[in-house]
């Protein structure tokens, strides 16, 4: 659906290409009339016929050039001005009569042409402009809204989007709603006008709304946040209520948002920079939000991965009442998203899609999808029948770490060591720390994200951490680093830490300001460095204390990474034990 203003006609442009063409015509008639009849003679045979008494009269002028005749011919010659001031009087000495009337300048004359071109043109461009300038902005107008009718395609329902139970019990008055709004009116209840859906990307926001609309059997118009702030001022406001005066029109209706935090961020948070269109948008949705009744079977869903930065406005009852997150899934719901997305796609008897779904903690809907279409793509690579449990493994790999380097020749023996060391330190305090996580595998392979290793450590699905597990955890994050520094000193620690101590910093900020979880401590803003720094240091000590309380295991750990370059969580256990 492309909701869109008039846009100017093609007959104006010709138009005013027509008036340039006229002037263009009339300064080359002009100036072809001035050099009509003129014949041009050298300057030298000029003063040769003025010695020889042959030069009738001369007019003369402040150009570059003056005009003469002949005794013997009425033709008009043209020569060459020397400005001489003495010119005059000899050539009134030789008895030649002299006027000053002066020669057209044919290069002054070409400027003027050029002149009269631009002023043409710029008079065309001008008055195009003055007259459509408005409607140039309006034309800005054309919003592209997705709109799914009961003949356009497949309706989604919720029988076709797995997990999501909770939201899916959340919103299943509003599609009554949606069908049936007198039923609602004759109890006197107001039904929300607005929902927001929230959470991590991936987790199904948009289909949830397609969802309600193909059960409620209403249109559906999807547009994107961003869409509303452009460079003209009002046009955002004027595509909302085209908006929503299209959806007005439909009667009953779906208008779904994507990242409404492009248009609805809170207003003021930073004083002197603001954005004017971007306000004036979103007030323009507050007020259509408020001006359409209950009744009217319509509703509007935004969806955004940021809440905490939505204008309070926004959020307040009569405008989007309801609030339901959309987050990641469990192991059950994930089982369910990888049967939904294991239906076209021919698996082999050996796959357990089951502890496929334990191992992919933390994965979002759109992550498992994407899971068993790299499986397939393998699979499909390596010309196989069936997409088998290597392919599934190979494909998990490639998400987590990205695809194994194959030339690894220049990687340097020392190198490798420190990656097995690095590794093995991650593994053993896993095992040692966080006994109920399963160590997947353990790699020195480089893959192509840029990590010179891995360790995937699978936690259980957990509603809440307790403080001792979150010690834990950034004590794991800590012993990569800690072992290098125990297998190589101190000055020989490397940057493959990265990556983890900016995960541990996040946790231990958390820790301490979020969390409240400093002993005796709470949070003030002008002691927060200082108490993460005093916390991190404490761990890493912790960290350094448990791998050399079991130094010899972690050494035993890397030299079989160096030999295997992985190990699975068997062989780990193993040499743990």
């Amino acid at each position: 659906m492309k909701i869109k203003m008039k846009k100017p006609k093609l007959s104006a442009f010709i138009k005013y290409a027509c008036i340039t063409a006229v002037a263009l015509g009339i300064a080359v008639a002009a100036f072809t009339k001035s050099q009509g009849g003129k014949t041009r003679m050298t300057y030298t045979d000029f003063l040769n016929a003025a010695d020889g008494g042959e030069v009738a009269e001369v007019s003369l002028g402040d150009t570059s050039e003056f005009t003469f005749k002949l005794n013997s011919s009425d033709i008009t010659y043209v020569t060459d001005n020397p400005r001489d001031p003495g010119f005059k009087q000899d050539l009134l000495l030789k008895g030649i009569a002299v006027t000053e009337g002066g020669a057209v300048n044919s290069g002054a004359l070409g400027s003027v042409l050029w002149l009269a071109l631009f002023g043409a043109g710029f008079y065309a461009v001008f008055h195009m402009r003055s007259k459509n300038g408005g409607q140039k902005a309006h034309s800005e107008m054309a919003l592209n809204a997705e709109n799914v009718t009961a003949g356009d395609m497949k309706r989604l329902s919720f029988g076709d989007i797995a997990g999501n139970l909770e939201a899916k019990e959340s919103v299943a008055d509003v599609v009554d709603f949606i069908k049936n709004p007198g039923k609602y009116a004759s109890y006197g209840a107001r039904m929300p006008r607005g929902i927001i859906f929230y959470g991590p990307p991936g987790t199904g926001k948009t289909l949830m709304a397609k969802a309600i609309a193909g059960e409620a059997g209403a249109p559906f118009y999807a547009v994107s946040g961003s869409d509303f702030v452009q460079m003209y001022v009002g046009v955002g406001a004027g595509r909302i209520r085209e908006l929503f005066k299209t959806a007005r029109e439909a009667g009953q209706a779906v208008i779904f948002i994507d990242e409404i935090d492009a248009l609805a961020k809170k207003r003021g948070a930073n004083p002197g920079g603001g954005n004017e269109e971007r306000d004036h948008a979103l007030n323009a949705l507050l007020t259509e939000m408020s001006g359409f009744s209950s009744g009217d079977g319509i509703v509007v869903i935004a969806a955004t991965n940021r809440l905490d930065t939505l204008d309070e406005a926004l959020l307040r009852p009569g405008r989007f009442d309801r609030q339901i997150e959309i987050g990641l899934p469990d192991c059950a719901a994930r089982l369910e998203i990888l049967r939904c997305h294991a239906r076209n796609k021919p698996l082999d008897a050996g796959v357990d899609l089951g502890a496929l779904a334990k191992q992919t903690v933390y994965f979002s809907g759109a992550m498992l999808e994407n899971l068993l279409n790299e499986a397939a793509i393998i699979a499909a690579k390596k010309g196989e029948q069936t997409i088998t449990a290597g392919d599934i493994n190979d494909s998990y790999y490639i998400i987590v770490a990205g695809s194994p380097k194959k030339d690894r020749s220049g990687i340097k023996e020392r190198e490798r060591a420190i990656t097995a060391y690095h590794e093995a330190g991650h593994a053993l305090a896993s095992k040692l720390l966080q006994p109920e996580n399963s160590v997947a595998k353990i790699s020195i392979i480089p893959g192509t994200k840029g990590a010179g290793g891995f360790t995937v450590s699978i936690p259980p699905d957990k509603l809440y951490y307790t403080k001792k597990e979150l010690e834990n955890q950034m004590i794991m994050l800590f012993s990569g680093r800690a072992a290098e520094e125990i297998a190589f000193g101190a000055e020989n620690v490397t940057t493959g830490a990265s990556n983890d101590l900016e995960r541990v910093r996040q946790i231990a900020r958390d820790y301490v300001t979020k969390f409240n979880m400093r002993d005796g401590f709470f949070y003030d803003k002008e002691t927060e460095k200082s108490e993460c720094e005093a916390l991190l240091g404490s761990l890493y000590e912790k960290s350094l204390f448990t791998l050399r309380s079991r130094e010899k295991t972690l050494s035993g750990i890397a030299a079989s990474l160096l030999e295997h370059e992985t190990l699975d969580e068997k062989a780990l256990d193993e040499l743990i034990a």
